[in-house]
């Protein structure tokens, strides 16, 4: 968060001098400050968020490189000479614990070349494969296992209410 804050600082400011840096470092410790004490936020969290942070970058890769190699699968069927294309449904349940993890894969898998989420109930997909070997190993994506990294993400806290809030 204080990064944050230091980097909207130099960006408003439209420019890059050591006065400028000097003012945005105060500042952004003065607001990281202000976040801490009133908005239930700690150093310890900003530590969790910077670890998740390198684990959705790396699931961003991830995305991008599947989604890459699915291209050239869809191309590879379309350009050879195979007389049926057999398309397939596939029925598999998740490992994964939020249901937003679980839209997450939905998207994911929608967004991957070849493949349609069809339906998704409590854990259970149902996904449209273009062609059969598109349906292998569906079931152990190695999305589910990112995405279950970073459920296991929690804030840090004690679950204590903040001091000076009433409720």
């Amino acid at each position: 968060m204080y990064f944050i804050y230091f980097m909207l600082w130099v960006i408003f400011n439209g420019s890059f001098t050591l006065e400028i840096g000097i003012f945005g470092v105060v500042i952004a410790a003065l607001l990281f400050a202000f976040t801490c004490k009133f908005m239930d936020y700690s150093i310890a969290q900003e530590k969790q968020n910077v670890k998740k942070v390198f684990r959705v970058i790396a699931f961003v890769f991830l995305l991008l490189k599947e989604i890459t190699l699915a291209n050239f699968a869809v191309i590879r069927l379309i350009l050879t000479q195979k007389e049926e294309i057999e398309p397939k449904l596939v029925t598999f349940c998740s490992v994964l614990k939020t249901p937003t993890a679980r839209a997450f894969l939905a998207n994911v898998i929608t967004l991957t070349p070849g493949t349609i989420t069809v339906s998704l109930e409590n854990d259970r997909y149902t996904v449209h494969c273009l062609d059969e070997s598109m349906a292998e190993g569906i079931e152990d994506l190695e999305f589910q296992k990112q995405l279950s990294r970073l459920e296991e993400w929690k804030p840090a806290g004690d679950g204590k209410k903040p001091a000076g809030r009433k409720q």
